[in-house]
């Protein structure tokens, strides 16, 4: 501790004056600093005290501190986790919009699948938007002009018959027994003879072989069926009951009460399902599947498509004897207009499956199809793919509601292609066979600009699952494969969708949606073979009727293949 001034003063004063006494000064320097040695110790007791209580505090501060951060952390972790999931909960709402709007205009759901509101907000829709106002004076039907599918007069009738004379006035009811007899009217009526089933019997001469001895029997022409000894119905009755099962998709229980009303003859289901086998046997003891591949590989521009197809109970695999792996489906090969329609049934949607049918083994045309991997492997052989544009606007309408201010390249995309087909149908109406060269650069050069702007678009756009955004996926794929979507402006043979395939699937889909399904991939063969035979034959000419007559009788009618035109 400092001494004050006052103690200096006496320090002094006891130094100078020597006549003064050393023992009281000393004893009060001693106590003196006996007092600064407590305050001292004091002091530094003080101090430790304080430092103890500092550092007590430093480490409360230091533990708070440490813990605010952890807890800060924390926070801080737990938040990037929420913006994560609120991020993966954004894109996994926008996938399930985008596949709750799937439909037939976006997608490849056919229309069989959607619901009615779907299809009634469609036509809400195309009506809102129709620039077609119907005139109130416009009554329905049919309008002036119009050339109409009524019955015209019949020159040469088969037979003529006279009606009584009127007794009354169809006015005013008065007897007409006098009245003045004028030129006489005529009425025509069309109308089928009432069905009589006619039971034949027929001798079967029977000769025995000197050589073998086997007896050989006759046969009833025409009838090839109809066996010695059995009774069996004719060509007329097995074509009604093929008729309706297969052309019209009635069951076969109801086919035969179908029968028995409008004919008078009391069949059996057994017999209508018989009658369908029956023909399909008899088609492919005469190879009509060999002799339709074969016109179809004649053919310069084929369409492709597949299809699933519910099948009760599978093939076995011969090796295990367990159930082949795979869903069934129904393999389409058809020419772009009517004239040839193949149907093939496959165990699986695999490539080996359909490259099993053999149908386009050696084929070296060009192939309108979508984008299924099943088909690319034809690609190396062909002269050209199309791939499919009525696809490709379905996707691109996909990507394009996802967000339309931001994936506007894709609506742009879809009026390019309708652009571009609508220049094809004029070019075509003018005689050419293409497009011209400095036009398709154009339409090319649109094409690729928009498709970038889709790819830079959704490059780091993020999607579930860490995928690829579907508007990447499609930019990337419409970029690779730009040649197989203008195949159609350079060969006007290629058509620009696959209406045509899609359209023969139709036909066994709409079967399925009667029927439920088939019980085995072989009957369902069946069906597609007699199918095929008949599609085929309606489009040359001939009536279903007579084509199944003739194919009773063993000289079915089987396509021809035609000398290929050189595809361009």
């Amino acid at each position: 501790m400092l001494l004050d001034r006052r103690g200096w003063v006496w320090m002094i004063r006891g130094v100078v004056d020597p006549s003064a006494s050393w023992e009281p000064r000393l004893g009060a320097a001693e106590a003196r600093i006996a007092g600064l040695a407590a305050g001292l110790a004091e002091a530094r007791s003080a101090n430790e005290k304080l430092a103890a209580t500092n550092e007590r505090l430093r480490r409360v501060v230091a533990d708070a501190a440490e813990r605010h951060e952890s807890e800060l952390g924390v926070a801080r972790a737990e938040a990037d986790r929420a913006r994560r999931r609120v991020a993966e909960l954004e894109l996994e709402v926008a996938d399930l919009r985008r596949r709750v709007s799937m439909d037939s205009t976006n997608s490849s759901v056919p229309p069989s699948k959607e619901p009615i509101g779907a299809k009634e907000k469609r036509k809400a829709e195309r009506r809102a938007s129709s620039e077609r106002v119907r005139s109130k004076d416009r009554k329905p039907g049919g309008q002036p002009g119009h050339p109409g599918a009524g019955l015209s007069r019949e020159a040469e009738p088969d037979r003529s018959l006279s009606a009584d004379p009127p007794t009354e006035c169809s006015s005013c009811q008065a007897d007409l027994s006098g009245a003045e007899v004028l030129a006489e009217g005529w009425a025509q009526v069309w109308d089928l003879l009432d069905p009589v089933c006619e039971k034949v019997e027929w001798v079967l001469p029977r000769r025995r072989c000197g050589c073998c001895w086997k007896v050989t029997a006759g046969s009833v022409p025409g009838v090839r069926h109809a066996g010695p000894g059995t009774v069996s119905y004719g060509p007329r009755l097995h074509a009604a009951a093929v008729l309706l099962a297969s052309e019209g998709n009635v069951p076969v229980e109801r086919a035969a009460m179908v029968i028995d009303a409008l004919l008078g003859v009391p069949v059996s289901a057994g017999f209508v399902a018989r009658a369908h086998e029956r023909l399909a046997q008899d088609l492919q003891a005469a190879g009509f599947d060999e002799a339709m591949k074969a016109a179809l590989r004649a053919e310069p521009v084929l369409c492709g498509d597949e299809s699933p197809v519910n099948v009760l109970r599978k093939d076995l695999d011969e090796a295990t004897g367990e159930p082949c792996a795979g869903s069934p489906h129904l393999l389409a090969v058809r020419t772009p207009a009517p004239g040839l329609v193949w149907y093939g049934a496959i165990g699986s949607r695999s490539s080996r499956a359909i490259d099993a049918t053999g149908v386009l083994d050696g084929w070296a045309g060009c192939l309108t199809r979508d984008d299924y991997a099943g088909w690319h492997q034809y690609d190396a052989g062909l002269a050209g793919v199309q791939l499919c544009c009525q696809h490709l606007i379905r996707s691109l309408r996909a990507v394009l509601t996802l967000a339309p201010k931001i994936q506007k390249w894709a609506g742009r995309l879809i009026d390019l292609l309708r652009e571009a087909n609508r220049l094809v149908v004029a070019a075509r109406a003018t005689g050419h066979s293409r497009l011209d060269q400095q036009v398709l650069d154009r339409l090319r050069a649109r094409y690729d600009a928009d498709v970038r702007i889709g790819e830079l678009t959704n490059m780091s756009r993020l999607w579930t699952d860490e995928k690829n955004h579907p508007g990447l996926v499609l930019a990337r794929r419409l970029a690779a494969k730009a040649d197989q979507v203008w195949l159609f402006c350079a060969n006007f043979q290629v058509p620009w969708v696959n209406n045509a395939a899609e359209q023969a699937i139709r036909l066994p889909k709409r079967h399925q949606a009667v029927s439920g399904y088939w019980h085995t991939t072989t009957t369902l063969a069946a069906y597609l073979r007699v199918r095929s035979y008949l599609v085929s034959a309606r489009d040359h000419g001939i009536r279903a009727i007579d084509a199944i007559r003739i194919a009773l009788a063993g000289e079915p009618w089987l396509p021809v293949p035609r000398t290929p035109a050189p595809a361009t």
